[in-house]
């Protein structure tokens, strides 16, 4: 095809500066498997060409500053015709098309149109009805000129697009039959939700509605938390007085529509969900993190077509009053301990719902109303980040509890927001939410532990079952587990709320002990009955122990072509037993085990061997020793300083607030083990799916929202599209990987701006200061270690300084003479572990890889957070 002339693999090369973002978007959509028309793009080159040999871009450019002036140049434009060359090219493309008797559809594609900060929305002109090559050429000038138009200028000045970057690709396809035709929003701009998706009908050509002659007629759908799936929420039959039409002549008009059609339906139900889904599928194809599109689509009778799509570039904002002219600001630190890395498609659909489900059944406890459908979960540079101000104001709203109390528990380096101070009902309102939480949460809780013990038989199950033979089987299923692994029920609770007791208690003791609060709860959360975190940790010191004792598999351990086949080892050996009961227990947990793409110890226990070597010379007997002496000093500092009927509480408080650390530990490895069935199966469709040829490799079905997954097992996504979708996410994925996102966002509109952390260290400093997330001090050089994979270098005592921890770092812990973290906060993993094992500990340490040197003497106090560099 010419160069001039593209069709929309050829765009795909070309780019979107060429092609403009109607005709790139489109490219995007036919590689990606949406049905969307057969087409070509007339590059902005051709129309650049035209407008030089016109010898009208100087007058142009300067009406412009006048806009009343632009009539005379642009007429004058309108009257050029266009070069022979390109009108033979236009007329042996049609015919080679079998184009040159139908009705075309002739749009505008410039640059800047459909882009995600402007829009052009019915300032450019299209044309459609439009037949053979004359028509054609004239339709092409007529979409060219209207770059030209007081009204496309004054878009361009608002934009801050200077005219003389002004240019125009054309979009040229066949006219669609339509029986209905529209605009659909994947989010409502009504009010900012995005989790729901919002359709315009008329019947037949959509240029009435698009044009605001006609209302026409309104579905309202949302996606339902548990498997994604689209449900009608309402409908309403709009205003239909015309009806965009054909002429005979060509071109279209509007018609008076007889009031029996105007009084139906343009679709059933039925069809209106499957273009709500069409439309869902080409907004998440095209931008799966943030897929918020305004589209146009056709009903032909038999096939829903995209023909346009644009990023919403207006919308509501769905916040609380109180919020409305505050930024939004999003943070990493608290996910960037269990999320790191960038997120696949389908780990982002699981998370962004899951982060709800944590974060709210405590409000829905205290009988706070929660603002419906704010959005609480954001993906930004490939990674999960949380809208803390909302988290902020809700705390605040609700509980009382201040900004900067909630930053300190979360980590990071976040701003507050601004609040007011209380009214004394807003004081008594929160009071009684506060006893309504006290009140029924022991119920929940108990609920949840109950659910933890049936998780466990359920999971045992799952993964065990035989698989289905057939797609709709492994659908079902697929379904049945993923909607298991959402309903978190109780555990959200447990999970999203386990820190209450404890910042209680860190206040109360601040108020008798200013300055020691955190480091005294610190202290006498200390040793106790341990986690099923700290547990599996001591399940591994005994583990190693025991393959110390046996040579054969001692020298195994440490061969050089060791691999994973433990289970080759002889059948009498006491390890391989112990180990195999280990696996029971904990195999389905992993390394960032959130990430549903990531391997099960069950799977792969590499990383468990790879470690038991550097554990067996761990003294458990001295480490309870330390706890305990630890635990009994902090109480006999705080018993001194409250009266003595002020102790029965605390200690109370003190119990509490460790039942409620263990019981979050507790259900984050239940949350976990829902995910292992679920990513079986997951696999075997993946595998199903690349015998076909539709996925390059099985894991790649960990690259597609769950949407996506249900329209690859129904066989509505032809594979050419799914291996495009799966690959350019995967590609994608593997870039972010080495990007170093800002840990801080704000958010105003459709400005993203990274924030400078709020609280850096001097990397030059002696004293680095920190916050104090675990008690005592310790000694030792200082081993940098950004993967727990790397951990494996880290001798006895040495200072474990890691960018965040999730559970896989805990048997570290244990070789670790202190610990200190980049991000984190007081109710971090690594903190509440670090309590657990009495180890010094200080997070929150922005910069601290680049100050630190591998190796350096460190000196650790984990009572006053502080890190001191020793010299000699």
């Amino acid at each position: 095809m010419n160069a001039l002339l593209q069709d929309w693999s050829a765009v795909l090369d070309t780019g979107a500066q060429l092609a403009g973002g109607k005709g790139w978007n489109l490219a995007r959509l036919d590689r990606y498997g949406l049905p969307v028309p057969a087409g070509a793009v007339l590059t902005i080159e051709a129309e650049r060409a035209w407008r030089e040999a016109s010898g009208l871009g100087e007058q142009l450019l300067a009406a412009c500053a006048e806009l009343d002036r632009l009539e005379a140049p642009r007429a004058a434009l309108l009257r050029t015709p266009l070069p022979q060359t390109l009108i033979s090219t236009l007329d042996t493309f049609l015919k080679a098309r079998g184009w040159d008797g139908i009705a075309l559809a002739v749009r505008s594609s410039a640059p800047q149109e459909d882009a995600a900060g402007t829009s052009f929305a019915g300032i450019h002109h299209s044309c459609l009805n439009v037949t053979g090559t004359s028509a054609l050429s004239e339709a092409i000038r007529t979409v060219w000129a209207s770059l030209w138009t007081p009204a496309a200028a004054a878009y361009r000045q608002r934009a801050g697009i200077a005219h003389a970057e002004a240019g125009m690709a054309v979009v040229i396809m066949p006219l669609l039959p339509a029986v209905a035709s529209g605009i659909g929003f994947t989010c409502d701009p009504r009010d900012g939700r995005d989790d729901r998706v919002l359709l315009h009908a008329l019947p037949g050509l959509g240029e009435a509605l698009v044009g605001g002659q006609s209302e026409g007629d309104e579905w309202l759908f949302d996606e339902d938390p548990l498997d994604d799936s689209l449900r009608l929420l309402d409908k309403q039959l709009g205003r239909k007085p015309l009806q965009t039409v054909t002429l005979a002549a060509g071109g279209t008009a509007n018609r008076a529509l007889d009031a029996q059609s105007s009084a139906r339906p343009s679709l059933d139900d039925d069809t209106a969900l499957r273009v709500a889904e069409t439309l869902r599928d080409a907004a998440g194809a095209l931008d799966f993190a943030a897929p918020r599109f305004d589209l146009e689509w056709v009903w032909d009778g038999h096939q829903v077509w995209v023909v346009q799509a644009r990023p919403v570039t207006a919308s509501a904002r769905n916040t609380y009053p109180a919020l409305q002219e505050q930024p939004d600001i999003w943070s990493r630190g608290n996910t960037c301990e269990v999320m790191p890395e960038p997120e696949s498609a389908l780990d982002w659909a699981h998370s962004r719902k899951l982060v709800d489900a944590l974060l709210t059944p405590g409000y829905a406890l205290s009988g706070y109303a929660l603002r419906p459908g704010v959005t609480r979960a954001g993906l930004f540079h490939g990674r999960l980040y949380l809208n803390v101000a909302l988290m902020q104001w809700e705390a605040w709203d609700a509980l009382g509890l201040p900004p900067a109390a909630l930053n300190e528990l979360m980590g990071g380096h976040q701003p507050e927001i601004r609040v007011q101070p209380p009214s004394w009902r807003q004081r008594l309102a929160r009071f009684g939410r506060i006893l309504r939480y006290l009140r029924g949460v022991p119920a929940v809780r108990r609920a949840g532990l109950q659910r933890i013990d049936a998780i466990r038989a359920e999971t045992r199950a799952a993964r065990t079952a035989a698989l289905p033979e057939d797609d709709a089987g492994l659908l079902e299923l697929t379904l049945k587990l993923g909607r298991r692994a959402r309903a978190t029920g109780p555990l959200g609770l447990l999970q999203g709320s386990g820190g209450a007791t404890l910042a209680r208690l860190v206040q109360t003791i601040e108020q008798k002990l200013p300055g020691e609060g955190a480091t005294l709860a610190a202290a006498l959360l200390t040793g106790g009955e341990a986690s099923v975190t700290a547990a599996q940790g001591y399940a591994l010191v005994e583990l190693a122990q025991l393959a110390a004792a046996e040579p054969a598999v001692r020298d195994w351990l440490v061969a050089p072509d060791r691999g994973e086949d433990w289970q080759s080892l002889p059948a009498d050996s006491r390890f391989r037993a112990a180990f195999a009961d280990f696996l029971e227990r904990y195999g389905h947990r992993g390394v960032y085990e959130t990430y549903c793409r990531n391997p099960r110890w069950r799977e792969h226990p590499a990383y468990l061997l790879d470690l038991l070597p550097g554990l067996a010379t761990t003294d458990l007997t001295a480490l309870r020793a330390r706890q305990t002496q630890a635990a009994q000093a902090a109480w006999q500092r705080l018993r001194a300083a409250v009266a003595c009927w002020q102790r029965p509480l605390l200690k109370m408080m003190i119990r509490q607030a460790g039942v409620e650390t263990r019981q979050r530990e507790a259900a984050r490895s239940a949350l976990i083990a829902m995910l292992e069935p679920g990513r079986r199966v997951l696999l075997a469709a993946g595998q199903r799916l690349q015998a076909r040829g539709a996925l390059e490799h099985a894991e790649d079905i960990f690259e597609l929202l769950l949407h996506e997954i249900v329209g690859a097992l129904r066989g509505r996504i032809p594979a050419s599209g799914l291996r495009a979708r799966t690959g350019d996410r995967r590609r994608l994925r593997e870039a972010q990987a080495s990007w170093e996102p800002p840990h801080v966002l704000s958010v105003a509109g459709r400005a993203v701006t990274a924030l400078a952390e709020a609280a850096t260290i001097n990397p030059h400093a002696e004293r680095l200061h920190g916050v104090a997330v675990g008690c005592g001090r310790a000694r030792g050089v200082a081993r940098l270690v950004r993967t727990p994979q790397q951990g494996t270098r880290l001798a006895a005592g040495e200072i474990l300084v890691a960018p965040s921890t999730d559970p896989c770092w805990t048997p570290l812990f244990l070789r670790a003479g202190a610990l200190v973290m980049e991000t984190g906060g007081y109710m971090s993993h690594g903190a509440i572990v670090a309590r657990e094992f009495g180890i010094p500990a200080v997070a929150n340490l922005h910069g601290i890889f680049e100050a630190l040197n591998d190796g350096e003497l460190l000196e650790v106090d984990g009572d006053h957070g502080e890190i001191v560099r020793v010299s000699g």
